[in-house]
């Protein structure tokens, strides 16, 4: 007597797993491709006007950082960071300085090409108090958080500096939509190359 409804039970578990499975494809290709995320609209990214800000030294340059940033050194320099902001400064040796045209050929195009949905909205060459830099501003994906998953839209702002055989790179980014210009200004004219 309860033969037929296992049997039917059966027939009906088997359709739902091949429905399931032929509809496999279909989400992984939707999901293959990384979309920009929508910025928050109360970013928790502003650095305070309050913040202050101590001399870090390397061997090559010095500029101000965030005090109390937790910090990590890498090749050439170091990054620092406090929830959603980020910093980051390195020097390497190089014969030649940058140019807008080299930046929008090879600096841009790796972003682009590597970064997390990337958007560059612009390059220029800016004077600030150690010299001249190139300056390129762009946005991007954060990369997803190790428990959540989640990411977040950054506003990026990357400044490259040439003097005497070296090539400093600043990196800043930020929730989109955080206003902190000024402090940025305040990192990128801070910085003295040795």
């Amino acid at each position: 007597m309860h033969k037929p409804t296992r049997i039917l039970g059966a027939i009906a578990t088997a359709i739902i797993i091949a429905m399931a499975t032929a509809a496999l494809p279909q989400l992984t290709a939707a999901y293959a491709v990384e979309q920009p995320v929508t910025p928050e609209h109360n970013p928790p990214g502003d650095i305070p006007d309050s913040q202050v800000f101590i001399a870090y030294s390397a061997p090559g340059f010095t500029l101000q950082v965030p005090e109390g940033w937790s910090r990590t050194d890498i090749a050439g320099g170091a990054s620092f960071s406090d929830k959603f902001n980020s910093m980051s400064v390195t020097e390497i040796d190089s014969a030649i300085g940058p140019t807008i045209a080299s930046v929008q050929n090879s600096i841009a195009t790796d972003l682009v090409a590597n970064g997390h949905v990337v958007t560059v909205r612009s390059i220029g060459q800016v004077k600030l108090n150690g010299g001249q830099a190139i300056r390129v501003e762009y946005q991007a994906n954060s990369m997803p958080n190790a428990v959540t998953g989640k990411q977040i839209r950054l506003e990026c702002v990357r400044y490259l500096y040439a003097m005497a055989g070296k090539l400093l790179t600043l990196d800043m980014a930020a929730p989109a939509g955080a206003d902190n210009v000024d402090q940025w200004l305040l990192m990128a004219n801070s910085v003295e190359l040795k």
